[in-house]
């Protein structure tokens, strides 16, 4: 990879820049019209800076035995933090991303590169992408895409949802970041359409978003085969900014009344408050 360097460009979904983070060398932040959508450490991609990529990554920390690889699905890839993280923590790891922003991509290849070893990125539709794939090929799938600051709606459906069970290895895990704020009613919904799919799914987040108090991230992560819930629970606890970790019987609490997300019923998540724009 040739030195990374700063940078803005209008790409598909608003105008990105690249900036350096002067207080930690090697650090550049990814913005799409002001709000922050990645940040690669390119001396340490072991470092995930941001509170979710850190809870999302400790999930895949623990679902698997140490330094063991895995085939992961990414569907948005921003600067491809994760995929970084994966394949430095885990080498050998095969990967795939999938990003519906051809010029975001492009523009990060330009000026922090994507010759990560293990990964191939694919411009396209990320739901069109999974349902390509064949049964069984996945350890891992990841959905972090936002379009103009907010998760498409149709990428959280219980018809896309379907497709991702079906895509996953029986021990795989589903992950997702998604943001939403006071009220939850998109949050409510992904988890009620991840426990009308999959037998154990978790949720982290923070108390001030969870107790409705704030707009912020909601992580989840589901599977057919039980999740490192006190591992997770315990390193979320711990963390700078703790979270708290939803599982078992938490979950159809946390949903409540609300309806799974289908295609002829769907909603995209909430636009964060302006105050949020540029902000982890």
């Amino acid at each position: 990879m040739g030195e990374a360097r700063p940078g803005r460009a209008k790409v598909r979904f608003g105008h990105a820049e690249l900036l350096a983070d002067e207080d930690h060398p090697g650090g550049w932040l990814l913005t799409v019209d002001g709000v922050a959508q990645s940040y690669v450490d390119t001396r340490d991609p072991g470092h995930l800076e941001f509170d979710y990529l850190r809870r999302l990554g400790d999930v895949i920390d623990l679902a698997a035995p140490p330094s063991q690889p895995l085939t992961a699905v990414h569907v948005g890839g921003g600067a491809c933090t994760l995929p970084r993280y994966l394949a430095a923590t885990r080498p050998g790891s095969p990967q795939r991303v999938v990003d519906a922003d051809g010029e975001l991509v492009e523009f990060v290849a330009e000026h922090l590169g994507l010759d990560i070893p293990g990964v191939r990125t694919t411009v396209g539709d990320g739901r069109e992408y999974i349902s390509g794939l064949a049964d069984g090929v996945a350890d891992l799938v990841v959905l972090d895409a936002f379009e103009r600051a907010v998760v498409p709606g149709g990428l959280a459906t219980a018809e896309f949802t379907d497709e991702v069970v079906r895509v996953l290895d029986p021990a795989g895990v589903y992950l997702l970041n998604v943001s939403d704020g006071p009220g939850l009613v998109f949050g409510r919904r992904v988890a009620a359409t991840l426990a009308a799919a999959f037998p154990h799914v978790l949720l982290l987040a923070e108390p001030p978003v969870l107790h409705n108090r704030r707009y912020g991230n909601l992580v989840f992560a589901a599977s057919a085969s039980p999740l490192p819930v006190a591992g997770v629970t315990a390193r979320a606890a711990a963390a700078p900014f703790p979270a708290r970790c939803l599982a078992g019987a938490h979950i159809p609490e946390f949903a409540g009344d609300a309806r799974p997300l289908r295609d002829d019923d769907t909603m995209p998540s909430p636009t964060p408050p302006w105050g949020l724009l540029g902000r982890a």
